[in-house]
């Protein structure tokens, strides 16, 4: 069964890939999406099989991977409780977006193409999230990697989809670099890249140091911070979240494959699968918290200024996996995967419904040229609304149930890192709601803003976008309320028994359970105040967020060019690139190497020869000169005393 769940959607990728041309655009479209459904039934089953309580983690061997020296890598699948739940979320996900693509992508005339990356993609995150091994996860890891540089350049004829493509693969080489160095260091500390095995000997290693750069630090949370490197690479994490908006530019279900439940969620699931080494090397958890609490804010902050309905949910994709690894960062790993869990609905949701919207307007993504359409796609409305709830946090909706409890543990600690992610998440989840609400309101509300042929245009999505939208939309109101007691309730220890660790002392979750007072209601408040805020500018008054733009403008510049963070990155390193580029081709290349080398050496056996022709004049007596002179030259040389 976990051998079809995996293999399937690489079985689909190849047909559709390789014999896409042959067969169609309908037949591959019924092997990709049949594929997907097929496995997506798997591995519902599947997860109710490892979850089973005397179910401990499973594998399920593959092949002999890699034998060399002291390196004994498997090709296998790890079945536990943690890689049952990131099964049943890509595969439910995954299925919707392949059914919703044969609706979104009618028209484009490379379906079988696209289907075919779409499945290769889910391929690698089911590989990478059954991983067994290190040398495994990076095999995932770096196959999603590259299949989203397939999926965002998908429009190659356009030049801006290609530069965003080339820049998401380069800015996650980045992190990429740092996850192989953690990698190497895990290999130096313990000998091995098994997990079963490195995890067995993390408390034995916790306080060996090596040496690093000429310095001897603790080794444990050198090797997790170097890992996290590669999650902020993957998830999107401030310093290196720049390529996620620009990925807006492939088509709206790679948004929200990549976006929702899959790539930028694997480094959560990262966190949560080395748990035995992150709770040794507090340190590095205290990393993971403050990058966490940091980017949760700072992404939600610019999600209030921008206009690009798609560019909005990214950031809100960045801000909400702020949340989740702050998470991790204060112990609270099954939180974090519960937010994983039920954002990977609601945020999917969002993304195809902000899809449907866009096939309604003709392509347009400006919500400053929507407006009103409410009544023309009533059932996108209301999912759009329930996913904006769920994301903003209202009691009832999968994002209440998931948010509360990530803040309350974070509270709960009682550590630094703790109170400051809770501050911070706190305050995003104010501009949450407020920019979830914003782009309701300015999408579907109000007077419109659109031209008269693109709202003539405008019109409902066909059932088989809508049935997608459907079925996430389920998830975003119901998830939470029936998962809750399983991933942080009074079940959690019998729901997470085989794959998460976490140390009697750091229990912030089940320290969550014990506050009360105003710190629980504070994100609740934020939210509802954040909606009423948006109501207030974009109902009541819509003339007020132009009058705070003017006002202050520098702030509202400084929020719409997302902190100048690209501005920053082209003068640090982009530009200093092409000027060191520039002056190793001309400087370096051109007057030392090729100047004083062949074109150097050129140069002068030219001039010689010039110099040397100069001498045949054609008359006789210059040559009798010139032969008096050798004769004269000759004869002093041989009578000269040696």
């Amino acid at each position: 069964m976990a051998l079809a769940v995996v293999f399937l959607p690489l079985l689909a990728a190849a047909i559709a890939g390789f014999f896409g041309r042959a067969i169609g655009d309908r037949l591959s479209q019924a092997v990709t999406c049949g594929a997907l459904l097929v496995s997506m039934g798997l591995g519902i089953a599947l997860f109710f099989v490892v979850i089973l309580p005397h179910a401990g983690p499973q594998t399920v061997p593959i092949a002999s991977w890699i034998v060399a020296g002291g390196l004994d890598a498997d090709w296998a699948l790890r079945l536990d409780t943690l890689s049952g739940v990131m099964i049943l979320v890509v595969t439910i996900v995954s299925a919707m977006v392949h059914i919703y693509s044969v609706g979104y992508m009618a028209e484009d005339p490379g379906i079988p193409r696209f289907m075919s990356y779409l499945s290769l993609f889910t391929f690698f995150m089911l590989m990478l999230v059954t991983a067994d091994n290190f040398v495994q996860l990076f095999f995932g890891w770096e196959g999603v990697g590259l299949c989203s540089y397939l999926l965002i350049g998908y429009w190659y004829d356009r030049p801006s989809a290609d530069a965003a493509a080339i820049k998401a693969f380069i800015v996650n080489r980045v992190g990429d670099f740092g996850f192989a160095l953690g990698i190497f260091a895990v290999f130096v500390i313990f000998g091995s890249l098994d997990f079963t095995t490195v995890f067995a000997k993390a408390p034995a290693e916790a306080n060996t140091v090596i040496d690093f750069l000429g310095w001897r630090v603790a080794a444990l949370p050198l090797a997790c911070v170097l890992l996290f490197v590669g999650a902020m690479g993957k998830s999107a994490q401030i310093g290196l979240h720049t390529w996620l908006p620009d990925a807006m530019e492939g088509p709206t279900p790679v948004s929200a494959l990549i976006h929702a439940a899959t790539m930028v969620t694997a480094g959560v699931f990262m966190v949560a699968r080395l748990s035995p080494l992150f709770e040794y090397a507090p340190t590095a958890l205290a990393v993971v918290g403050v990058i966490g609490g940091t980017t949760a804010m700072f992404a939600a902050s610019i999600g209030m200024a921008q206009n690009d309905i798609k560019r909005v949910i990214a950031y809100s994709t960045c801000s909400q996996l702020g949340y989740m690894f702050f998470a991790a960062g204060v112990s609270a790993y099954m939180a974090a995967m519960f937010h994983l869990f039920t954002h990977a609905f609601f945020k999917a949701l969002l993304f195809l419904g902000a899809g449907s919207v866009i096939h309604a307007m003709g392509g347009e993504q400006d919500m400053r040229r929507m407006g009103g359409l409410w009544r023309k796609v009533p059932i996108t409305y209301v999912v759009m609304w329930i996913g904006a709830l769920s994301l903003s946090g209202i009691p009832l909706f999968s994002g209440y149930y998931s948010k509360d409890t990530i803040l309350a543990a974070a509270w709960a600690s009682g550590t630094a890192v703790g109170r400051y992610s809770f501050t911070l998440g706190t305050l995003a989840a104010f501009m949450t709601a407020f920019y979830s609400f914003r782009l309701i309101f300015m999408t579907f509300h109000g007077e419109t803003r659109a031209d008269h042929a693109t709202l003539h245009h405008a019109h409902e999505s066909p059932w088989v976008m809508l049935i997608p939208l459907i079925v996430l939309a389920a998830g975003a109101a119901l998830a939470g309320y029936f998962t809750e007691p399983y991933f942080v309730g009074a079940l959690h220890t019998w729901f997470w028994h085989n794959s998460i660790l976490v140390l009697p002392q750091d229990n912030s979750l089940q320290a969550a359970e014990r506050l009360h007072g105003i710190v629980t209601y504070a994100p609740l408040a934020a939210g509802l105040l954040g909606i009423a805020t948006a109501y207030l500018f974009y109902i009541v008054d819509p003339a007020i967020p132009e009058r705070l733009a003017i006002q202050y403008r520098a702030i509202y510049l400084f929020l719409l060019n997302k902190w100048y963070f690209d501005e920053l990155y082209d003068r640090l390193f982009v530009n200093t690139a092409f000027s060191l580029g520039d002056g190793l081709w001309k400087v370096g290349d051109g007057r030392i190497i090729d100047g004083l080398g062949p074109d150097g050496i050129a140069a002068a056996a030219t001039e010689l020869a010039r110099e040397a022709s100069r001498a045949q004049t054609g008359y006789v007596y210059h040559y009798a000169f010139a032969m008096l002179i050798g004769v004269v030259a000759l004869v002093t040389w041989y009578l000269f005393p040696r």
